[in-house]
C-alpha cells in the first residue's frame, strides 16, 4: 500500500518533476548553494541529502546509483571525493534552507538551499588604483632609505 507516500507536485507531471529535481540537485552539489523558490528548495532537500548519504560509502555500487540521478560525471566525482568525506562523521542534516523573502516579479517566496559548512564569506574590499600606486611609492621610498 502507498499510504502517505507523496511529494510536492510543483505544477509538473512526473517526468518534468524528476528532471527538475535532477537539475536542482546537480547544480546544488556543484555549487554547494542555490537560490530557488521555497517550494522547490523543500522538494530538493531530501533528494540532495540522500545523495550525500550515498556518497559516504565510497563503493562502485553507490557511485553508479548516484550517476543514475546526477547529470554530470564531474559532480559525482566531487560528491564522492570532497563532499562525502566531509560529512562522514555527521549523522544527517547536511543542508539548510534560508528564506530570502518574496521575488520582485511574482512575489514567490525565495529561499537559499546551502550546504552546512559553506557559509557566506565576507568579501574583502578591492583596493583602488590610487591606493595601489601609493603602496608602490611607499615601497620604493623604503628601498631607497635602506640603500
Amino acid at each position: 500500500m502507498r499510504h502517505m507516500v507523496r511529494s510536492k507536485k510543483l505544477g509538473r507531471n512526473s517526468a518534468q518533476r524528476r528532471a527538475l529535481l535532477r537539475n536542482l540537485v546537480t547544480s546544488f552539489l556543484e555549487k554547494e548553494r542555490i537560490r530557488t523558490t521555497l517550494a522547490k528548495a523543500k522538494a530538493t532537500r531530501p533528494v540532495a541529502e540522500k545523495m550525500i548519504t550515498l556518497s559516504r560509502t565510497n563503493s562502485l555500487h553507490a557511485r553508479r546509483r548516484a550517476l543514475k540521478f546526477i547529470y554530470k560525471k564531474d559532480v559525482v566525482k566531487k560528491l564522492f571525493e570532497e563532499i562525502g568525506p566531509r560529512f562522514s562523521e555527521r549523522p544527517g542534516g547536511y543542508t539548510r534552507i534560508v528564506k530570502l523573502g518574496p521575488r520582485d516579479g511574482d512575489a514567490a517566496e525565495m529561499a537559499m538551499l546551502e550546504m552546512i559548512g559553506s557559509e557566506l564569506k565576507k568579501k574583502t574590499k578591492k583596493k583602488s588604483v590610487k591606493e595601489k600606486a601609493k603602496e608602490k611609492s611607499d615601497k620604493k621610498k623604503d628601498k631607497e632609505k635602506g640603500n
